[in-house]
């Protein structure tokens, strides 16, 4: 699946949820509201990669991780979305400054 394909999947579901939202609350999610959600998942995926390295038990922990990991995945494609920014090109940018910034230190 190509990246576009992949962000415009997450914001399909997001406007499920909006939906939902309305219906259960009066009112959608803002970006805030996302964005703290994204931080209890980070928080999810950090016990769940602690019992990915055996220092924590939890049961069905490595189906759980992968659901994590998409989740989160979810929150930062919606996120990018909601705060205008174009991610696929921001991460090759990014990469790429890091690929520098790696090569820099090898050759000191």
């Amino acid at each position: 699946m190509e990246f576009k394909e992949l962000s415009s999947a997450a914001l399909e579901v997001r406007k499920e949820y909006e939906a939902l939202e309305t219906k259960l609350y009066g009112r959608s999610w803002d970006t805030k509201e996302i964005a703290l959600g994204f931080v209890g998942d980070v928080g999810d995926l950090s016990k769940l990669v602690l019992a990915n390295e055996g220092m924590r038990q939890i049961d069905g922990h490595k189906e759980k991780l992968s659901h994590e990991l998409s989740d989160c995945l979810w929150s930062i494609l919606v996120l990018a979305d909601h705060c205008d920014v174009d991610l696929e090109k921001e991460f090759l940018k990014t990469m790429n400054e890091l690929k520098l910034h790696i090569s820099s230190k090898e050759n000191t």
